[in-house]
């Protein structure tokens, strides 16, 4: 939010940036302005920027990037429209384009907005999201889980049969069981956690929301179990070097040294299963706050509260 002081074409600035959340709602875009527009009055701001975090549409439920009001000198611009990639660059250069806009003395006119694209829009509007409620954040965030995997981990790893059985895997099982593991993980913690976002009504635009934040929301739960899998294939194979002999395997087993990276790669997918579970001890709190950014946790412990009231 930026307060221009005067608008008397001076180069002389007072700027005042303001973080506040938007109440539920605010993802139609007339009820975002709104309320830009009500703290504008309220706060006597000769313009007002609003960036975030939150997807924006309009009436017809199309995705927006950004909405100006040039006569009430009002702006609301959605990050995540922006895709997520180089965000503070793109982000500043879109403020100042805006503030351009409507500090030029032909400002004046109707409501202004930029459409996203049906198709391409919606993926890069998804891949903000997604980027915005930082993936890579998942494991640290659920101590418990990364407890369990790492110690699903180093128990097989030692397992002679565990041993035999990655070795006589075909590759395509492999595939299968890691894409298996991933997919288990990311619907337990859906369940688990309560990450399932139901619409608000019948409407197709509340329906449209929230396939597009459960997409988001899975996505997201994607991203960041296959970043835990690497790392623990990571782990795993680093503790296989390090523990266990060849030669011991070997007679052992029949496993030579070559199949400790088919065996790192089997006992991933059996420590990422023995994650999800162990996320199971954390709290419904804890799993939302891993999986989401923190104004998106906040959104949407307000929107439960919400319909909680009514």
């Amino acid at each position: 939010m930026t307060d221009l002081d005067p608008l008397d074409g001076s180069d002389v600035w007072d700027i005042t940036v303001v973080s506040a959340p938007f109440t539920t709602g605010s993802e139609d875009v007339g009820t975002a302005m709104g309320r830009l527009q009500d703290q504008a009055r309220e706060q006597d701001w000769d313009l007002v920027v609003g960036l975030t975090e939150l997807p924006l549409h309009d009436d017809g439920g199309r995705h927006l990037l950004v909405q100006t009001d040039p006569q009430r000198r009002t702006a609301v611009l959605s990050l995540p429209a922006l895709g997520g990639i180089r965000m503070h660059a793109r982000s500043r250069r879109a403020v100042s384009s805006l503030l351009s806009t409507m500090t030029e003395p032909s400002a004046d006119g109707d409501e202004h907005r930029v459409l996203l694209p049906r198709m391409g829009g919606r993926w890069r509007l998804l891949a903000g999201m997604v980027l915005a409620n930082r993936p890579w954040l998942l494991v640290p965030g659920l101590k418990s889980a990364l407890v369990a995997a790492l110690a699903t981990g180093a128990v097989a790893t030692i397992n002679s049969t565990v041993w035999q059985l990655a070795a006589s895997l075909p590759w395509w099982r492999l595939v299968v069981a890691t894409i298996a593991s991933i997919t288990l993980v990311v619907a337990w913690l859906v369940v688990d956690g309560e990450l399932w976002d139901r619409p608000d009504d019948d409407s197709p635009q509340a329906r449209e929301r929230s396939r597009l934040y459960n997409a988001s929301t899975v996505l997201t739960l994607l991203a960041g179990v296959s970043i835990c899998y690497v790392a623990l294939y990571v782990v795993n194979l680093a503790w296989a070097l390090f523990i266990l002999d060849p030669d011991l395997m070997d007679s052992q087993a029949s496993v030579g040294s070559g199949d400790l990276f088919v065996l790192a790669w089997f006992v991933a997918s059996a420590a990422t299963v023995g994650g999800g579970l162990g996320s199971g001890l954390e709290s419904d709190e804890a799993i939302r706050a891993a999986a989401y950014s923190k104004r998106e946790e906040d959104r949407r412990l307000r929107l439960a509260g919400d319909r909680h009231d009514t």
